[in-house]
C-alpha cells in the first residue's frame, strides 16, 4: 500500500491508499521539530489499531508546504518503512501538469496536487477552494493547467488576529450561526456573524469575479476541513471533495511509477 503524506502549516495527514482508495487516514498538528522517531511511534500505534502493519506499506509519497518537516519525514519512510519516498514536484514525482503562471516553482504542492485530483474528477475550467491555515482560490483549465488563483487568511488565522488585536473580544468557536441573521445582539454573536458571514460573502465574491475573468462558467470545487461549515449557507459550491490533496498525492504516485 502506498503511504501518502500530505503535510501542511497547521496539521499533517497521513492515508493509506489502496489501489487508488483511501482506506484510512491520520491527522497531527504541524511541527517542524517532531523527529523521524517521534513520526514512528505514533504511526506505528495507529497502524495496529486499525489492523495494519508497518510492512504492508511499500511505497512512500510526500507533498509539503513547509521546508523544515520535509527532511524528518524521508527519514521515517527510509528508515522505518525501508523505502526511497517519492516528493511531490520532484524527480520522478514531477509535476505531470503544466503551471501556467508567472512564477511556477513557487506555487504549492497541496495547490498543484489539489489542480491534478480535481482534473481528474471534473470536467472543463474548475475553481477549487481549499479552506486551509490560508484560503486559497486556484484555476484549473479545461486542459488541466493550473492557471493561478488567490491566496486569502484562513478563517482560524483571521479569528486569531482580531482575539490577539482586542483585548476585550473573547475567543469563540467558529460555527454556521443559528438561522441567517446577520446582525448580532450580544458580542460573541456579532463576532460570528462577521468572521461567518464575512467569510460567505468572501467567497461568493471572489467566486463570481474569477467567473467573468475566466470568460465562462466554471464548476467550483471546495476542499479542506471547513469546506462542508460553509456548504450550509452557499450555493456556490458544485463538488466537495475533503480528501482532494491526498488524491492528487495518490494520482500523482500512480503516473510517476507509470512513466
Amino acid at each position: 500500500m502506498l503511504l501518502a503524506i500530505d503535510a501542511g502549516n497547521t496539521n499533517l495527514v497521513f492515508a493509506l491508499v489502496d489501489g487508488g482508495e483511501i482506506r484510512t487516514r491520520w491527522r497531527i498538528a504541524s511541527d517542524p521539530r517532531r523527529t523521524a522517531d517521534q513520526y514512528a511511534v505514533w504511526l506505528h500505534q495507529l497502524l495496529e489499531l486499525e489492523g495494519y502493519k508497518k510492512g504492508d506499506v511499500s511505497a512512500v509519497i510526500i507533498g509539503t508546504v513547509v521546508p523544515r518537516a520535509l527532511h524528518n519525514l524521508e527519514v521515517l519512510a527510509s528508515k522505518y518503512f525501508s523505502v526511497e519516498p517519492m516528493i511531490a514536484g520532484q524527480g520522478a514525482a514531477a509535476w505531470p501538469i503544466r503551471l501556467d503562471v508567472d512564477e511556477p516553482h513557487n506555487v504549492g504542492a497541496d495547490r498543484a496536487l489539489n489542480a491534478i485530483a480535481a482534473h481528474a474528477k471534473h470536467e472543463g475550467q474548475l475553481i477549487v477552494i481549499d479552506f486551509g491555515t490560508a484560503t486559497t482560490f486556484d484555476w484549473v483549465g479545461d486542459d488541466g493547467a493550473y492557471r493561478g488563483g488567490i491566496i486569502a487568511p484562513g478563517i482560524n488565522l483571521s479569528l486569531d488576529a482580531l482575539v490577539n488585536a482586542a483585548a476585550k473580544l473573547p475567543r469563540i468557536a467558529i460555527e454556521a450561526p443559528a438561522g441567517s441573521k446577520v446582525i448580532g445582539r450580544t458580542t460573541e454573536s456579532q463576532m460570528l456573524s462577521g468572521i461567518y458571514w464575512g467569510y460567505v460573502a468572501m467567497i461568493e465574491g471572489l467566486v463570481e469575479r474569477m467567473k467573468r475573468e475566466i470568460g465562462g462558467a466554471a464548476t467550483v470545487v471546495a476542499t479542506g476541513g471547513l469546506a462542508t461549515l460553509f456548504d450550509q449557507h452557499t450555493e456556490v459550491f458544485d463538488a466537495i471533495e475533503p480528501d482532494l490533496t491526498i488524491q492528487g498525492l495518490a494520482r500523482l504516485h500512480a503516473a510517476a511509477i507509470a512513466r
